[in-house]
């Protein structure tokens, strides 16, 4: 009875870590780097120097399939205060990752860095990710993909092509002013100049 027990257990250990071993090789860790820094944009005639993420605007796309494990290093290089939200993303035993300020976290001063560290579980999908402290968020923010697990298919008839497409606002003034403003006034802020797409004014 005895070795007939311990046999049973051996073969479902065995079990289990071949399924654990098979799951883990199927998840990765991605790693991204965010340095968030001023740089002159120009839109409509108009050239006003505002902050975004490595260099573009919108910023930079995570792309990941469910259950990676995913690293992004957030380096602030401007005077505001920073914090990311990862929208939608569920944050299931990393709620200090999802990034409203004073709430999980507090903000990432200015030449300082944050590690947001997820693991994507249960979703896919297109989501995506902004700045949560103030109107930081009118220029800091992007689109993040999440891909079925490999050699799991879409839900839906798998696309021929892809293509992310990212609407917006765009003001010819500062967010920071429009915004100022606005309290002071006690209104609404002013409506934005355009209406953007992937960050370019439509037609």
């Amino acid at each position: 009875m005895g070795a007939v027990l311990f046999s049973s257990l051996a073969f479902a250990t065995a079990i289990f870590l071949v399924l654990a071993s098979f799951s883990l090789c199927h998840a990765i860790t991605r790693h991204y780097k965010f340095d968030i820094k001023l740089q002159n944009v120009t839109h409509l005639c108009k050239t006003k120097s505002m902050i975004i993420v490595n260099g573009k605007f919108p910023g930079p796309p995570v792309i990941a399939r469910e259950g990676d494990q995913v690293i992004i290093k957030v380096v602030n290089h401007v005077k505001n205060n920073i914090t990311i939200h990862w929208h939608g993303v569920r944050q299931l035993g990393s709620p200090w990752a999802d990034g409203p300020a004073y709430i999980t976290q507090c903000p990432i001063r200015t030449a300082q860095s944050y590690v947001y560290n997820f693991t994507i579980k249960g979703q896919r999908g297109t989501l995506w990710w902004h700045a949560h402290i103030s109107w930081i968020r009118a220029t800091v923010y992007g689109a993040i993909i999440i891909l079925p697990r490999r050699n799991e298919s879409y839900p839906f008839p798998k696309p021929h092509k892809e293509e992310t497409i990212i609407f917006g606002e765009w003001w010819n003034n500062d967010t920071e002013a429009v915004i100022s403003q606005a309290l002071q006034s006690g209104g609404g802020p002013n409506v934005s100049d355009a209406y953007t797409f992937n960050g370019f004014p439509g037609p």
